[in-house]
């Protein structure tokens, strides 16, 4: 194992915030003339992980910012533990808020040891607490013997550590986290992103979560926010958001989809791969059946099913990531399911469908 994926500290050892709220109450910013966040609302309880999750453009930087103080309102109004702290008259600075950063490219200061970047929130202590908060943060982080060392002797996962213990040695009341593991590579990230998730556990901070990437928002929140042109369109646990998505559109940011077009009749949906039940649809409603890759169908060689043709196959590291043409599909049915030998490219097989994963929309 390399010194990147080994050494982190004893779980358990950060030392635990005094976890607050944080409220955004039907939040408005404008700029340049265009709407950025729209009646934007939003609450996290304490000791909270909510990820905010959307595309490029929605607006989920510009909230960090506004929670962070860095970017005034123009109506509306956040609170922390229930103080307005941002409104269209006010904005409370940053140093005063009680929370913590953590920016994408870490923000950290160059000029400055390790020690000194974490001593640097610190400056309300006295020397004594400092020191001990800031040694522990660096200890639990697996950093405590490079405390004299220079942020950029330090590789990039060891830099994305120290930001984070950074973030936390003042025990803040809530933490914000601005795209924390976008520079790292693969090899990394899931590593990484499981220590940060044990350290804002064990501290217990109330933590708001920018990523563009769905399954660490799944991974990482007790809930996940989907935000879309600035208002949030669907927020919930994981399993909520992914298992009963509030929209097409939503169903199609938490994994590729199959779609087919197709009307009710008599409660039920004709398909190329066969009828589908629609409770709660009328009679002649238009509809979108979308068909997740993982789950929603599967490959069989015998029947029973419909026949079908593998056009592509990849394996994913024990997954087979399938294409299948089915008569009566535009385009390859992808399927993903446990890798088996015995399916190959070219090779006639039986597709059936779980209707558990799939997915009804009407169209508009």
């Amino acid at each position: 194992m390399t010194e990147e994926l080994a050494g982190w500290g004893r779980r358990g050892t950060t030392g635990v915030s005094f976890a607050a709220t944080l409220e955004f109450d039907a939040v408005d910013v404008h700029l340049g003339g265009r709407v950025v966040l729209d009646q934007f609302s939003l609450s996290l309880r304490p000791g909270e992980i909510v990820c905010l999750l959307g595309e490029s453009g929605s607006g989920k930087s510009t909230a960090l910012r506004v929670a962070a103080g860095i970017q005034p309102v123009s109506s509306g109004v956040v609170r922390i533990n229930g103080e307005v702290v941002s409104s269209a008259s006010k904005t409370i600075p940053a140093d005063r808020r009680g929370i913590g950063l953590m920016f994408q490219d870490f923000a950290l200061f160059p000029h400055l040891t390790v020690l000194q970047n974490v001593l640097f929130g610190l400056r309300k202590l006295g020397r004594s607490a400092a020191l001990a908060q800031a040694r522990a943060a660096l200890g639990r982080v697996g950093l405590a013997d490079r405390e004299a060392d220079y942020p950029h002797r330090l590789s990039g996962g060891q830099q994305q550590r120290l930001a984070l213990a950074r973030s936390v040695a003042p025990r803040p009341g809530v933490l914000l986290l601005d795209e924390p593991f976008s520079s790292l590579d693969a090899r990394l990230r899931e590593t990484v992103r499981e220590e940060t998730l044990a350290v804002l556990r064990e501290t217990n901070v109330t933590s708001l979560i920018v990523t563009h990437d769905p399954e660490e928002a799944m991974v990482l929140g007790d809930r996940v926010a989907l935000l879309r042109h600035g208002r949030i369109a669907q927020i919930g646990t994981a399993a909520e958001i992914y298992g009963k998505p509030v929209d097409l559109a939503a169903a199609r940011f938490f994994s590729p989809l199959s779609e087919i077009e197709a009307t009710v009749v008599d409660g039920h949906v004709d398909t190329p791969l066969g009828p589908l039940g629609t409770p709660g649809l009328a009679d002649r409603t238009k509809v979108t059946v979308a068909i997740r890759p993982a789950g929603g169908a599967r490959i069989r060689i015998s029947e029973p099913g419909i026949p079908g043709r593998i056009v592509s196959k990849r394996d994913a590291i024990g997954i087979d990531i399938c294409e299948v043409t089915v008569g009566g599909l535009d385009k390859p049915l992808g399927i993903r399911q446990p890798a088996s030998a015995a399916l190959r490219v070219g090779q006639d097989v039986f597709v059936t469908l779980n209707p558990e994963h799939v997915l009804v929309f009407p169209r508009d």
